[in-house]
């Protein structure tokens, strides 16, 4: 009976039989490799010659991977986000926290280190480790903290199938392995205990709007019949992004002033009458300066440092806060740096935080009795759902919530195409059209009634129209 093979060599490649695996070794850059290939014989022999081809020619080998630390592949990919892909600083912050719990699951449960060897099976069992575990749902460590839900496992996944796929695109893991996150689908896990979002009856928006005081009104109105989100009306700047005479709300990026629209996506958002009249009734004359106020200037009467400078000027003293910094600390600044620095600009210009609009929201909602309304975006879902219940066109509901004009279409075959995407490159909405329809969907909304009643008390020789 012939002896076995156990061994066989084509060109710069060296074929060996460990058990019953074939594994294949090599040089590549000075670097032994010693990939695994399995225990068919031919195929080992295949891609032995396919390696060697590659080694001669200069090609980067097959089979070649860099094997990493998870860990460190971690910082890499973030840093990769940071630093060339510019993702904002928010992103990050949410893909570190996702992918912190990868960590905690690999020093407790699963003491896995190459992200070469991460498998499937290490990949489900970390599926079942975050339906165990509690955390704290706004990050806060005084929060009462409660198991995670199936959006937040989803998340979490997903982001973790983001890094190991930037991985296999830079060759660190086996050619011949498969993302482990992508072989658990995912995307069929289902979604069964979802936060519900309960929208305001007729009633609950007026009683809650009658229930703001005349700094809150104007806030949660504009919120109301705009969609803006929270840190959108947090940003908005006099006269750049407000138009009274026009009527129109322009929401657009301010990257000199650190901060930008959540798509990048500018929009203009035509105002109906009584939202201008008491939005010109809250400026009162004043030209410069944030549309709205935080509390400690909007219902003293104070003015802020920097409420008499207008959009460039503003601009010219974040730079020179930002090269002041600089030069003091002899070094470029970091992002996060960066990022304190114009948000004390805004404070230093009166703007209220995105986060003082969602406790006062809060805070009204618990007040008037309304269970679930814990995010002003709920008022954001009133606005979109508006639109849809008086058939406003699908392009025109894109363009005022600030969403990309692409909408899944599957065809026939049940795969995803670009729907209305190439018809929105090609649409040019008018203006007027997206006041018409704004317009005729608010018209039955109760809060321009409680706008007439604000500004008739506001106003007590006007008629309030």
């Amino acid at each position: 009976m012939p002896k076995r093979l156990r061994s066989f060599r084509i060109g710069r490649v060296r074929g060996y039989l460990r058990g019953r695996i074939w594994y294949l070794q090599y040089h590549d850059s000075g670097v032994r490799r010693r990939p695994r290939v399995g225990p068919d014989l031919a195929a080992a022999r295949r891609l032995a010659a396919q390696t060697s081809a590659q080694l001669e020619s200069g090609d980067v080998a097959l089979l070649s991977f860099e094997p990493l630390a998870i860990p460190e592949l971690r910082r890499r990919w973030l840093e990769h986000h940071e630093h060339v892909l510019r993702s904002s600083i928010h992103t990050v912050d949410r893909y570190r926290t996702a992918t912190e719990h990868l960590l905690t699951f690999l020093q407790e449960v699963r003491p896995v280190r190459l992200a070469s060897v991460f498998t499937a099976r290490d990949a489900e069992a970390f599926v079942r480790y975050l339906r165990t575990i509690e955390v704290a749902p706004n990050g806060h460590q005084n929060t009462a903290k409660r198991r995670l839900r199936d959006k937040g496992v989803k998340y979490i996944l997903e982001t973790c199938r983001s890094l190991f796929t930037y991985a296999a695109k830079r060759r660190h893991l086996s050619p011949y392995a498969a993302n482990p996150f992508s072989t658990i689908e995912i995307d069929r896990i289902p979604v069964e205990d979802a936060k519900p979002v309960v929208l305001f009856t007729a009633e609950q928006e007026r009683q809650f709007l009658e229930a703001c005081d005349d700094w809150q009104f104007p806030i949660f109105l504009t919120l109301m019949l705009t969609g803006l989100r929270p840190g959108e009306l947090a940003h908005l700047l006099l006269p750049d992004d407000l138009d009274l005479e026009n009527r129109v709300l322009y929401v657009r990026n301010k990257p000199q002033l650190g901060w930008q629209v959540k798509t990048r996506s500018e929009r203009a958002i035509p105002l109906v009458p009584l939202l201008a009249e008491v939005l010109r009734e809250v400026l009162g004359g004043r030209e410069r300066g944030a549309v709205f106020l935080r509390p400690s200037y909007g219902r003293s009467g104070r003015i802020p440092p920097l409420a008499a400078k207008d959009r460039k000027e503003l601009e010219a003293e974040a730079a020179s806060r930002l090269s002041r910094q600089e030069l003091q600390l002899s070094r470029v600044l970091l992002r996060t740096e960066r990022a304190a620095i114009l948000r004390r600009v805004w404070r230093d210009l009166g703007a209220i935080k995105a986060d003082r609009i969602r406790t006062e929201f809060i805070r009204l909602a618990t007040r008037c009795g309304i269970p679930g309304a814990t995010a002003p975006k709920l008022l954001r879902h009133m606005f979109a759902t508006c639109l849809q219940d008086a058939n406003v066109d699908p392009l025109v509901r894109n363009i005022l919530m600030g969403h990309a004009p692409v909408i899944p279409c599957p065809d026939q075959h049940g795969k995803s195409g670009m729907g209305l995407g190439m018809t929105a490159v090609y649409t040019q909405t008018r203006p007027e059209t997206l006041r018409r329809q704004c317009e005729a969907a608010l018209s039955v909304r109760p809060a321009l009634h409680a706008a007439g009643e604000w500004l008739a008390r506001r106003r007590p020789s006007s008629s309030g129209s």
